[in-house]
Formats: C-alpha cells, structure tokens, sequence
C-alpha cells in the first residue's frame, strides 16, 4: 500500500509542477485566460491553488520520510540541511544569470544588494523545515491543534499589529512592515508594488498546507479505503472557507487563513480522488506522463526557472527576446488572444517535460 500511494504522490506532486510551470510561463502578446492568471488580492484563481497544493503534496510525502526510523541527530540534520540548500538554491535563481540586460541593450550586472531574498523555493524550504521539526516531536492530534493555534496567531498579527485600516493594505499590513524591516525594500519582489508574495510572515499559515498533507497520508495509512471521510472534509473546510469570506477575505498573496483553509479543503478532494482512481479502483490509467514531473520536481522547476532569464540574454543580438518573438510571432498567428498564450506556455512546459524524461530515462534523480 505505501510503494502504491507513492505512486499517487508522484502524479499529485507531478500535476502541480506541471501546472506551476504552466502559469509562471503564459506567452507573451495577450493577457491570459482570468482563471490561470493569480487574483491581484482578494479572490481565487485556479492559477492561486498550484503552489499551496505543492506545499501539501510536500508535506504528503514527509509523511513517508518522518516515519523511517533514525536518531533526533541524524533526523535534524538532514532537514536542516535540505532546507539550507533549498533556500540557498532558491536565492541563487534570482541572482541567474548574474547580468541583464537594459534598455539600451547592453549587459549589466545583477547588482548582490538588489537580489530578491524570499521566493517559491524559499517559501518551501522555511515550510518544510517547520513542518518536519512539528512532526517529529507532535502527535497527530497535537499538530491538528498546533495548526489551527498558527492561523489564529496569524490572523490576529494581521488584524491587530498595525493601524485601523491597514490590516489588508498592500503595502502597510504586519507581514510588509515585517519584510521591509528584516529584507529591506531593494530584496524584496519589484513587480507588485513594493509588496513581497513570498513573505516571511506568510510562512506561518503556509506551514499549515504542509502540516495538512502530512495529516492527511497519516490518516490514510491508518485505513486507505476511508477516502470518502477525507473526500468529506476536504468539502466541509471549502465550505467553511467560503462562508468565512466576508469576514476573512480568501487571498492568495496575504495567505489568509481562509486561503488555507479552501486550499486545503480542495487538496483533500484531489488526494482522495487520486487515491481512488490509482490506489483502490485501480482503474487504467496512464500516469507516465506526470510522473516524469513527480519524479524530478526540483530540476524540472529550476530548468524552468533559469532558462527564462537565460534566453533573454540574446535580446542584443536578435532585438528580441526568442520566447517574446515564439509568443507573438509563433502562437499568437497559431490562435490569438488567450489561447495562443495557453498554447505558448504548454510547448515550454513539455519542453520542460522532456528535460525531465532525458533524466528519467537514465535513473537520474536529484534529491537534496
């Protein structure tokens, strides 16, 4: 049952960086459809449930990795020690390709006191180190507990630690008076206002994503044919998430606990379906597919990533950047308007796809 609910974990954990890459990546020429573009505060995208249900596949595998037995020591260090790369890993993606290029076409340094310190990378890197140390030393039942005391603390600091008012202000709530304070404003994201997504703030509640997959593998390792009960709460917290909006807006970039809580609710729904199709109806479906995502997650993301500002170094040589030129010129005559920036962003994504095949194909997996 465990080698098979691996096999599940692998197609969840693979759908997402496969969904990831796809958002991160729509092609140039036209705005993308609304529902795979983030909301730009309060609301829910499609496009706002891919990185939280990464978090909780993450934590759906910590899951099988808390359970082999080795000393504290051992156990400390090597999360410690993933999570030290990853971050390390994370920030170093901001600084790649070291130079950009200007205006005027020329190449300038990317200056180390202008790089983005907080990230994706670094987002998962803090949650899993958090998640991992709870589980260890938590019972189940404690960490139910230990979740729902994260989002009330959260939720209080954002209601109370700043003026009347700017509780949900974009650049004067808790979690932005906390990144200005600690990164600075020159490494924090440049493109949302002054306001930094990845926060450090916000890993608080993201931790409970984490904490939630964790839970959810624990309860169905317990007994895998009571996914309808987990199917069951997943809908429960979406419907709780969602007659809680009013009071406490769903918001993606704040990591609400509302958020959580219908990322979560939905996760829940996805893992069980998963479950069932792959694990106890057995049905036949190929899976292949995504699985090459699953199985190398970190070097599928960062081939992505580093071949964005990569290609955009040829921008003096060819006046424009080949994936702006393969957007418009390419698939934006192919199908124009949103469809053609879908279309752009899967033929990069499958590129993607087939760097991840190549290591597949010879049993190279990058594990930190």
């Amino acid at each position: 049952m465990a080698k098979e609910r691996n096999i599940a974990i692998d197609v969840f954990r693979g759908l997402t960086i496969f969904l990831m890459i796809v958002v991160n990546t729509m092609g140039p020429g036209a705005e993308p459809y609304p529902v795979l573009a983030h909301a730009d505060w309060f609301g829910f995208t499609f496009a706002d449930f891919v990185f939280p249900s990464f978090l909780f596949v993450m934590g759906s595998s910590l899951a099988f990795v808390a359970a082999r037995p080795m000393p504290d020591h051992e156990y400390l260090f090597k999360v410690l020690r993933r999570a030290g790369l990853l971050f390390a890993i994370g920030f170093f993606m901001y600084w790649f390709p070291f130079v950009h290029v200007t205006r005027a076409l020329t190449y300038a340094p990317n200056l180390l006191s202008e790089v983005r310190i907080m990230g994706v990378l670094q987002r998962i890197a803090l949650c899993y180190a958090a998640a991992a140390l709870a589980v260890r030393y938590f019972s189940p039942r404690q960490l139910i507990a230990l979740s729902v005391a994260l989002l009330a603390c959260y939720w209080a600091s954002l209601v109370f630690m700043v003026a009347p008012g700017d509780a949900f202000d974009r650049l004067n709530n808790i979690g932005t008076v906390i990144d200005r304070a600690v990164l600075g404003q020159s490494h924090m994201w440049r493109w949302d206002g002054g306001f930094e997504p990845e926060g450090l703030l916000g890993t608080v509640p993201a931790t409970v994503n984490v904490l939630a997959g964790y839970l959810a593998i624990r309860f169905l390792k317990r007994d895998g044919r009571r996914l309808g009960v987990l199917a069951l709460c997943g809908v429960a917290l979406t419907v709780v998430a969602l007659g809680l909006d009013e009071s406490l807006p769903i918001s993606k970039k704040l990591w609400t606990p509302s958020f959580v809580l219908l990322t979560v609710g939905l996760d829940f729904i996805l893992l069980a379906a998963l479950a069932a199709v792959l694990d106890l109806w057995k049905l036949p479906v190929r899976t292949g597919f995504f699985e090459v995502f699953g199985k190398n997650p970190l070097a599928i993301y960062l081939f992505s990533e580093l071949l964005i500002p990569l290609q955009a170094l040829f921008k003096p040589l060819f006046k424009i950047e080949p994936y702006q030129w393969l957007g418009v010129a390419v698939f934006q005559r192919l199908a124009p308007g949103a469809l053609g920036s879908l279309l752009c962003a899967i033929a990069f994504t499958l590129l993607c796809w087939l760097f991840g095949y190549i290591l597949y194909r010879q049993r190279l997996y990058i594990r930190l």
